[in-house]
C-alpha cells in the first residue's frame, strides 16, 4: 500500500520553526520529493523539492533562505525545516512524489494527507 504521511505541522508564533517530515512506504530513491501548500481560497504551491537520486534542492523565491528540504534514503522520509516563519506560510502543507522534478502539482504521482501549519 503506497503510503505518504506528513507529521510535525502545529501553530507558531512568527520567526518561530518547525520541521515537517514526509514517511514514505516505498522506497523514494531516484523520485523527486517535494512539499507543496495550499491556504484557503488560494491555488496549490510547490515550496521545496529534492531530487533524491542527486540531493539537488530546489526552492520558491518565497521561502528560499529560510526553509531546507533534505532527505534520509535509509528511512525513505523526507523534511521540511521551516524557519523565521511568518503568518503568510500558514497554509496546510502537503508531501508529493513523482518521477519527475517540477513546480507543477500534477506532475507528482503520490500524496500526503496533509498537515496544518499556523504562523500567528
Amino acid at each position: 500500500h503506497v503510503q505518504l504521511v506528513e507529521s510535525g505541522g502545529g501553530s507558531v508564533q512568527a520567526g518561530g520553526s518547525l520541521r515537517l517530515s514526509c514517511a514514505a512506504s516505498f522506497s523514494t530513491n531516484l523520485w523527486s520529493m517535494a512539499w507543496f501548500r495550499q491556504a484557503p481560497g488560494q491555488e496549490r504551491e510547490g515550496v521545496a523539492r529534492i531530487y533524491t537520486g542527486s540531493g539537488n534542492t530546489y526552492y520558491a523565491d518565497s521561502v528560499k533562505g529560510r526553509f531546507t528540504i533534505s532527505q534520509d534514503n535509509a528511512k525513505n522520509t523526507v523534511y521540511l525545516q521551516m524557519n523565521s516563519l511568518k503568518p503568510e506560510d500558514t497554509a496546510m502543507y502537503y508531501c508529493a512524489a513523482g518521477p519527475g522534478g517540477s513546480w507543477y502539482w500534477g506532475a507528482y504521482t503520490y500524496w500526503g494527507q496533509g498537515t496544518q501549519v499556523t504562523v500567528s
